[in-house]
């Protein structure tokens, strides 16, 4: 059922066979034998594509909703142990994977060492049910039904740059002011980016012109901190270094993003009646500790 339900999904044997590790001969073989079983063809074939016959149209919604009753079940059962254990599929915007769900497994694994956690990264949603992960932290809300969330942090993104950089760079006082500056943009996709900023009942938008531009926010925060220009990243990602002395805060009078001031990270996993206990240790855990693993803690102290 699950090999058919993934290859109408994709209409392609081999990529139904990535997702369970198969190659695609087998894969076909598997579905050859259920359509055996049925005395019914499933699937017509043909070298440049694959479409579900009437009887593979209706076996699949039945199978969909099948094999989600057997998934509610598994996490329902496995909601109920004592001690959190067995294999944990996350996926992660890879700033946030990599400035703290990298830096928090080794005390995670101290604390539950029966859980085995797989970190996958990456700029776009994970699709939690065809792709079979259990917890994906996005930047926006989940827009699919079926789905729970969970919101970590709200979006605080900072315009920053090294002193190496400003030393000899011309004034930056007001947001115009970035059309002489060398900027470091994130982009993702041909769109123009743009700057919104807002400062009381004062809002404004600037297209950002690129000295250097990528849809990874590591690389943009390294070639910030070699001195390449201006970056506007998420405040997680910069507090160390900004407490370092490393980076400094531009215009801090004004709120700034990239897309919407009501972004932040947000888990988000499947809606069921029980959520299985190594989901939960580890979302308690992540939202419980994220902080002092970025440097946010410090600034929190020394405003108190």
């Amino acid at each position: 059922m699950e090999l058919l339900v993934a290859a109408a999904e994709t209409g392609s044997f081999s990529a139904a066979g990535r997702r369970f590790n198969l190659s695609p001969a087998s894969v076909s073989r598997h579905i050859s034998d259920l359509e055996a079983h049925l005395g019914v063809t499933l699937i017509h074939r043909s070298t440049r594509s694959l479409a579900l016959a009437e009887a593979g149209q209706t076996f699949v919604a039945r199978a969909e909703a099948i094999l989600e009753s057997i998934r509610a079940a598994e996490a329902d059962a496995a909601s109920l142990q004592d001690v959190p254990r067995g294999v944990l599929r996350v996926h992660s915007r890879t700033m946030f994977g990599i400035s703290v769900l990298a830096k928090l497994q080794a005390d995670f694994h101290r604390a539950f060492p029966e859980v085995s956690v797989e970190l996958h990264l990456s700029e776009r949603p994970a699709r939690l049910r065809e792709d079979g992960f259990d917890l994906d932290f996005r930047i926006s809300p989940p827009q699919e039904s079926g789905l729970m969330r969970r919101r970590l942090l709200a979006s605080r993104r900072l315009m920053i740059a090294a002193p190496d950089y400003l030393r000899n760079a011309p004034p930056l006082t007001r947001p115009s002011d970035l059309k002489g500056h060398a900027c470091l943009p994130y982009v993702l996709g041909h769109d123009v980016v743009y700057w919104r900023f807002n400062r009381g009942s004062e809002t404004e938008e600037i297209a950002i012109p690129a000295a250097f531009a990528s849809n990874n926010g590591h690389v943009l925060l390294e070639a910030v901190r070699r001195g390449h220009g201006i970056a506007l990243l998420d405040e997680y990602t910069v507090a160390a270094d900004i407490n370092a002395g490393n980076l400094i805060h531009l215009m801090p009078e004004f709120s700034v993003t990239n897309a919407t001031f009501e972004e932040g990270i947000f888990a988000t996993y499947l809606e069921t009646v029980q959520m299985p206990i190594k989901l939960r240790v580890y979302l308690d855990f992540v939202a419980q500790n994220w902080r002092r693993y970025t440097g946010l803690a410090d600034n929190v102290a020394a405003r108190h």
